[in-house]
């Protein structure tokens, strides 16, 4: 008698949660574990809004394989809110903060930055509908308020109209897609759209406010791209978290306009 080979099951990786066939899919709690223990020796690795995998699940939330895969867990999420919230602290003293999250996936990290910034009031925009149907319910019982809408940001970009004198974040974190080439490192002009597209138009259309970009980066960034990203600020700064294995971090790149830290 020949010898069966085994049964195997599906490696949960990035391939196959966000090109794959459980992309558009509500991942089972299980799917989840197992997504961080293939990808990252953790079975709570996906832990978001203060939450374990188990916990958040228990609560009626859900992600989908591509959701997964994009949304920025809680500890890189909690860091990003603390260091942008130690930026701003001059300026969120003297007047209210408005934290836009123009690609809002989970608003997993939009949660942290309301948490740690005083005074911020959260502004999100999703357009895909499927994405969009699943996160509104996942926020609509936290501790944080996220106006979170259907669309475009670009395109409703226009008729936002915010309160004169009001600071702006912008978390700017659009679908990397075919930018990061773990060779390259991440392209900032490859992303869907390109970040300094986004840079420009928010300040364009708030030239006379304080503005502060935080923009999430992998661990190793294609260097023209961003040398162009930063000669957009008045002043910037890169963070690496070495919360991953070396050279596959995430960070931020904190940059100002019309503003300087003191």
């Amino acid at each position: 008698m020949n010898a069966r080979t085994p049964l195997t099951r599906p490696l949960y990786d990035r391939a196959l949660l966000l090109h794959g066939p459980k992309r558009n899919e509500i991942l089972t709690l299980d799917e989840v574990g197992q997504y961080g223990i293939d990808s990252f020796s953790d079975v709570d690795y996906l832990s978001i809004y203060g939450l374990k995998p188990a916990e958040w699940y228990a609560r009626g939330i859900r992600l989908l394989g591509r959701t997964a895969v994009e949304c920025t867990r809680d500890v890189l999420a909690d860091q990003i809110g603390r260091d942008i919230a130690n930026l701003i602290s001059s300026v969120s003293k003297r007047t209210s903060v408005t934290v836009f999250d123009p690609f809002a996936g989970s608003c997993n990290t939009l949660y942290w930055i309301l948490r740690h910034v005083p005074s911020s009031e959260g502004l999100a925009f999703e357009v895909d509908p499927q994405v969009f149907e699943v996160t509104n319910r996942n926020i609509s019982g936290l501790d944080r308020r996220i106006d979170l809408r259907h669309g475009d940001f670009l395109a409703n970009l226009a008729s936002l109209d915010l309160p004169t004198g009001q600071a702006l974040v912008a978390f700017v974190a659009p679908p990397w897609g075919r930018a990061l080439d773990e060779v390259k490192g991440l392209d900032f002009r490859r992303t869907e759209p390109p970040i300094t597209v986004i840079v420009e138009r928010i300040a364009q259309r708030y030239p006379d406010r304080q503005l502060l970009f935080a923009t999430q980066v992998y661990e190793k960034i294609e260097p023209a791209s961003r040398a162009e990203l930063e000669g957009t600020f008045d002043w910037s700064q890169l963070s690496v978290y070495g919360f991953n294995a070396t050279g596959h971090n995430h960070g931020i790149l904190l940059g100002t306009k019309g503003w300087t830290p003191d």
